[in-house]
């Protein structure tokens, strides 16, 4: 009991620092340091850190060499594509339009799973499919005041690219936590990973007028590179191992709902009562996609 009221808590801070961490991002980016040059701050930090947690507690188990391919498309698609779509999308358009849209993982990983490993595919979740690209549609391509349409549109847009990644990585990467420790996967998937990032992000990172930074900045910076990388995924993979993967996924129903206040109260957006109606179908899609008897 002792056990799962810890895993609780893990999960919860883990999705309430991922829910806080839209509008962390919108604070720093673009204004003070370019997205792909934060995607590669975040990665080397996430480095160090889980490269010292392998130290403290090391694996034996070494990395069959069949595994390296699959290694690579996770890093692909779970360091390289959503990180860079994430931030870019993020520094473009609003925090909570892209709390929502980031939703529509769980629809895109039945649709994967259906496509990739034969799982059924029944008339529930072809409506949760409906309905969550719908309300996906109507957030992208409703109008958001005081922020550039055009600018919303492509975040948008690159948001949703992120979470189809996302799904893909969170469906390759299955086997490989079957096979080796979580911190030991993660360490490879973002040593992978950091060479498709170092060519983007560090020229940016290099023109970055660091003097212009104050605290406020250097604390955002921290939050985004320890707290929403490395410390709530540590989170996440305390929680998987303790109640298990299918009831920590089941917490990404509330980073929404932390983004959305957030976002309200600190970064100045609204929640309309289009983003109300868009929320409403996106959540329904999500639960009748993973709907099981």
């Amino acid at each position: 009991m002792q056990q799962n009221k810890k895993a609780l808590a893990a999960v919860i801070g883990a999705n309430f620092i991922f829910g806080s961490n839209y509008a962390v991002v919108k604070y720093i980016t673009p204004s003070m340091i370019h997205p792909f040059a934060l995607n590669l701050v975040r990665v080397v930090v996430s480095i160090v850190l889980f490269g010292f947690m392998l130290l403290y507690k090391p694996s034996n188990k070494k990395i069959d060499r069949k595994d390296f391919p699959r290694f690579i498309l996770c890093a692909l698609t779970g360091v390289v594509i959503n990180q860079i779509f994430f931030i870019k999308g993020l520094s473009l358009t609003t925090a909570i339009h892209s709390s929502l849209l980031s939703l529509g993982t769980p629809i895109f990983i039945s649709i994967i799973a259906f496509w990739m490993l034969k799982e059924g595919f029944s008339l529930i979740k072809a409506a949760g499919l409906a309905l969550g690209i719908s309300g996906a549609a109507i957030l992208v391509l409703s109008k958001d005041h005081g922020v550039s349409g055009s600018n919303v549109l492509l975040g948008d847009l690159l948001v949703l690219i992120n979470a189809i990644s996302y799904a893909f990585y969170l469906v390759l990467v299955r086997p490989l936590m079957l096979k080796y420790s979580g911190i030991q996967v993660l360490l490879w998937i973002f040593l992978i990973g950091i060479l498709g990032i170092l060519p983007l992000g560090l020229n940016p990172l290099l023109q970055t007028n660091w003097a212009a930074f104050d605290p406020g900045h250097f604390l955002a910076l921290g939050f985004v590179a320890i707290g929403a990388t490395f410390l709530a995924y540590t989170l996440n993979l305390y929680s998987i191992s303790a109640i298990g993967a299918s009831a920590t996924g089941a917490f990404i129903y509330t980073q929404p709902v932390f983004a959305a206040i957030i976002a309200t109260a600190f970064a100045g957006e609204h929640f309309t009562l289009t983003k109300a109606f868009s929320a409403v179908l996106i959540f329904a899609g999500v639960y009748l996609a993973n709907f099981k008897k």
